[in-house]
């Protein structure tokens, strides 16, 4: 079938990408869906940090691509070895399939899974096959998804079926945002509610990660953000204290659980700064991989501290987006309040724009089931 689609052609383009346009929507063919795999109407597509850093060159992947991997949508039909999803079901897309027989998997979810890993740095599906061209040429998969178009085909695995009370733009942003925030929060950190956690960097990540440690009880919460606005925000979503990175420092704060979101070596040093004696750093930021930090393993002995990378995190999808989605059900977690604005599909760059200026939290991708 055709499609149209967000396609990444040049990294490392010049900003304002508004102009120098290294994303193109275009028209694409779709492959039918494989035995194991979906065909799904997107809905709705979160805009993420780990979508800028391909398009910036952070993050290198094979290109041409189809971007985006924050989604949710309706599934139109299944592969002939898919007998637990059908058409008409919502689900929520996963960046990180799991095959469910690597000793990665057998981690509950500490450990990505390999096979799936692998599938992603090379821009295909679990399974490795890709379902995208355009005019005869191949078009890599995004994290499995591809989630900037009306429609994508992606593995079984990368698909976690939510029921259709959950607003199509709640339910894409469960599946990164919330899923990575808040897995860090109470899958690698596990506060108690008498524990103290702070969140460095607030982007859509870290405002998640802080929405959950509310919704757990977390009696002292402490936000980390170079941007006033984004201090003004996570008050709003219950951070009881704010600094920047400068305040933060110069006042000493520390907390027992510091979860750093930004991604940046700087972010990932002030965090360890941050720890107390005996607490542990959570990493879940995704610097360029040439990026290197410096911490003093003297403090990790002598203060028994612990660090711990969280990809994902540290998520099982099938079990943690349900989770999420009965903690929002109940008002527990107000995922609405991370969407900065609905946009189409063709302010896309503009959209990189805003996220690379920090004046956006999520931006949601919106399609009409007419358009789509």
């Amino acid at each position: 079938m055709r499609i149209r689609g967000a396609v990444l052609q040049e990294p490392g383009r010049s900003r304002p990408f508004a102009e120098s346009t290294p994303i193109v929507v275009d028209e694409l063919e779709l492959a039918d869906p494989g035995p194991t795999e979906l065909l799904v109407r997107i809905e709705a597509a979160g805009i993420c940090h780990s979508d800028l850093s391909v398009v910036d060159g952070n993050r290198l992947r094979p290109l041409p691509m189809l971007l985006g991997h924050e989604a949710a949508g309706i599934v139109v039909a299944a592969g002939t070895g898919v007998d637990d999803i059908a058409p008409g079901q919502r689900v929520v897309m996963s960046f990180l399939p799991r095959c469910e027989k690597c000793p990665s998997c057998a981690e509950d979810g500490r450990l990505p899974c390999e096979r799936g890993t692998a599938a992603n740095n090379a821009g295909e599906l679990l399974h490795g096959d890709r379902r995208l061209s355009r005019r005869g040429d191949v078009v890599h998969h995004h994290l499995g998804v591809s989630g900037f178009a009306s429609h994508a085909v992606v593995d079984r695995a990368s698909a976690v079926p939510i029921d259709a009370d959950v607003p199509a733009d709640v339910a894409a942003v469960l599946g990164c945002a919330v899923l990575t925030g808040g897995g860090a929060v109470v899958n690698a950190a596990r506060p108690k509610p008498t524990d103290s956690v702070m969140v460095v960097g607030l982007g859509g990540v870290g405002m998640a990660a802080l929405l959950v440690a509310a919704a757990e009880g977390v009696e002292r919460i402490i936000a980390v953000d170079q941007v006033p606005g984004k201090l003004e925000t996570a008050r709003a979503l219950g951070a009881h204290e704010t600094y920047t990175s400068a305040e933060l420092a110069e006042d000493g704060v520390t907390a027992r659980y510091v979860i750093e979101c930004a991604g940046h070596p700087r972010a990932f040093e002030a965090a360890f700064a941050a720890t107390d004696p005996g607490g542990t750093t959570v990493t879940v930021g995704l610097p360029n991989p040439n990026a290197r930090s410096s911490i003093s393993p003297l403090v990790v002995t002598a203060q028994a501290r612990t660090v711990v990378g969280s990809y994902l995190g540290s998520a099982v999808p099938a079990r943690d987006i349900p989770r999420y989605a009965e903690m929002w059900r109940k008002g527990l977690l107000p995922v609405e309040k991370l969407i900065s604005s609905h946009i189409t599909l063709n302010e896309i760059n503009e959209a990189m724009d805003a996220l690379a200026d920090g004046t956006a939290l999520r931006q949601i991708i919106t399609f009409d089931a007419e358009e789509s």
